[in-house]
C-alpha cells in the first residue's frame, strides 16, 4: 500500500503546519509544503503529489494563476487540485469546476475534518 502524498501550497506558515499535522495524523498521508505559487510548481514537479491543496490568495502569484501554470505543465497537469479559499459561493464553485479544479474547501477549515474533506472530494478511502 503506497502512502498518498499531498502538496499544501499556502503563504501562511500556520496554515501549512496545521494542514500538515492534520493530514499526517488523521490520514497518515505524507505532506510536502510550499509557501508560494512558484515554489508550489517546483515542488509539484519534484514530488509528483497525489493531490495539491492550493491557497487562492497569495502574493506574487495567486492560486488561480498557479493552477493555470500547473495545468500548462505536462509534468503536473494530471495532479488533482483542491483550492483553500475564503471565497466559496456557488458562483465561485461553478467557475472552479469549469476550470478543472476538484473542489474548494473554505478557510478557515476545521482541522479535524480536513483529511475527510480531501478524501471525499478525491474519492479516496481514509487510511489508504
Amino acid at each position: 500500500m503506497t502512502v498518498k502524498r499531498i502538496l499544501v501550497v499556502d503563504n501562511e506558515q500556520y496554515i501549512q503546519e496545521v494542514a500538515k499535522i492534520c493530514l499526517e495524523t488523521v490520514a497518515g498521508w505524507e505532506v510536502v509544503t510550499a509557501s508560494s505559487g512558484k515554489e508550489g510548481i517546483t515542488q509539484a514537479e519534484t514530488y509528483q503529489p497525489d493531490a495539491i491543496l492550493l491557497d487562492v490568495m497569495m502574493p506574487d502569484m495567486d492560486g488561480i494563476t498557479t493552477f493555470e501554470k500547473l495545468q500548462a505543465n505536462a509534468a503536473t497537469k494530471e495532479i488533482p487540485v483542491i483550492l483553500l479559499t475564503a471565497k466559496v459561493q456557488s458562483s465561485d464553485r461553478r467557475r472552479y469546476a469549469q476550470m478543472g479544479i476538484v473542489t474548494a474547501i473554505a478557510k478557515p477549515f476545521n482541522p479535524l475534518e480536513l483529511a475527510n474533506e480531501v478524501a471525499t472530494a478525491l474519492g479516496w478511502k481514509l487510511g489508504s
